[in-house]
């Protein structure tokens, strides 16, 4: 049963998503502030967090940078608006995707069951590309889903783990927004391409030379990204 932590200061929405989540046959922990959310996530090990953006005292915001400190696990966001400030702060604060409010529960239980799909996928990757890759001073373990740079390890949550899984599994293809979005987060046609630049800003962080500057995942100008192997 798959485990959700729930973290939502509106007891109507708590409740009401809380229920419709276990009516799927969810395992659903709820929780009204970030403070309890970070307790709980020790505690009850979540498959998925389910974040509401607006909280009392610590912010939505807050919750996902401590989260993101600790742990990889795959993060929803739930935002009041969609607008652009909100949704990119909070997917560069290291969230997965994202959901407006109202949430829909069939809306959310579809974005929570490609999640827990992501998570299988990228378990069992066999795209045919060798288990153990090496690109300079990269190595990607696709078996161990084990990224070391400069032989450190680096830790990666779900979507920067597929994106990179994507794009280095062709070095130098050229894949567009679009084509990012339907492999790492199954969006279609009407998804969010916001979701891809946020992710990709973040992979670039955790994986930049000494100097800051990027290296491995570049910027192809009007079409998309692509991986440089060397």
């Amino acid at each position: 049963m798959p485990r959700v932590l729930l973290i939502e200061d509106d007891p109507a929405v708590r409740e009401g998503v809380q229920l419709a989540l276990r009516r799927q046959s969810h395992d659903v922990e709820a929780v009204a502030t970030g403070e309890l959310g970070l307790e709980q996530l020790r505690r009850f090990r979540p498959d998925v967090v389910v974040l509401d953006l607006m909280l009392p005292g610590m912010s939505g915001l807050d919750v996902c940078r401590r989260i993101r400190t600790g742990s990889q696990v795959p993060i929803i966001m739930a935002t009041a608006r969609g607008d652009d400030v909100d949704v990119i702060v909070g997917l560069e604060a290291g969230a997965d995707d994202y959901v407006v409010k109202p949430v829909q529960a069939r809306v959310l239980e579809a974005r929570i069951r490609a999640v827990l799909r992501r998570i299988g996928d990228s378990a069992g990757n066999d795209d045919g590309a060798p288990r153990i890759e090496r690109h300079g001073d990269l190595v990607i373990d696709r078996a161990g889903l084990d990224i070391t740079l400069r032989g450190e390890s680096v830790p990666l949550a779900l979507s920067e783990m597929r994106l990179l899984l994507t794009l280095s599994a062709s070095p130098g293809q050229v894949f567009s927004r679009q084509q990012l979005l339907e492999a790492v987060w199954e969006h279609s046609y009407h998804g969010d391409i916001r979701l891809v630049d946020a992710c990709v800003k973040r992979l670039r962080l955790k994986m930049a030379e000494p100097s800051g500057a990027p290296r491995y995942v570049q910027t192809v100008r009007g079409f998309g990204y692509r991986f440089r192997s060397r």
